[in-house]
C-alpha cells in the first residue's frame, strides 16, 4: 500500500509544477513584445532617409504649353500655357464668380461662359469637367 500513496504524490507535483511554469512563459512573452517595438522603430528611422533621397520630377507632358480654342480662351487667356495653369486658373474662375453649388460642392454651375466648355449643361461635376475642358485645347 504504501507505494500506491508515493505513485499519488508524485502526480500531484508534477501538476503544481506545470501550473508555476505556465505564468513565466506568459511574463517571457511580454519581455520579448516590449523589445520588438523598439527594432520597429529603429527600422522606420531608416526608411526615412531613403525616402528623402529621391526627389519628385515633374512630369513634362503636364508643362508643356497647349493652346486653347475661342471658347476655353476667355476664361483662361488666349496664349498658350500648360495644362496645370488651365486648371487652376479655371478653378480661380468659379471661386471668383462662386459657381460650385452650395448643396453639393462637387458640382460645379455653369455660366453663360462656361455653359460652351461643358457641352451646353448647365451643371457637372468636379470630375466630368477636366473631361469636358480638355476637348477645348489644340
Amino acid at each position: 500500500m504504501p507505494a500506491k500513496k508515493t505513485a499519488k504524490k508524485k502526480p500531484a507535483a508534477k501538476k503544481t509544477a506545470k501550473k508555476k511554469a505556465a505564468p513565466k512563459k506568459k511574463a517571457a512573452k511580454k519581455k520579448v513584445a516590449k523589445k520588438s517595438a523598439p527594432k520597429k522603430a529603429a527600422k522606420k528611422k531608416a526608411v526615412k532617409p531613403a525616402k528623402k533621397k529621391t526627389a519628385r520630377k515633374p512630369n513634362p507632358a503636364f508643362m508643356k504649353p497647349v493652346q486653347p480654342d475661342a471658347a476655353l480662351g476667355v476664361i483662361v487667356g488666349d496664349k498658350a500655357i500648360p495644362r496645370t495653369e488651365i486648371i487652376k486658373r479655371l478653378w480661380d474662375y468659379i471661386k471668383k464668380h462662386n459657381l460650385q453649388n452650395p448643396e453639393n460642392r462637387r458640382e460645379i454651375l455653369a455660366d453663360d461662359n462656361l455653359r460652351p466648355l461643358f457641352g451646353g449643361k448647365a451643371k457637372v461635376t468636379m470630375f466630368e469637367m477636366n473631361k469636358l475642358v480638355f476637348k477645348h485645347v489644340g
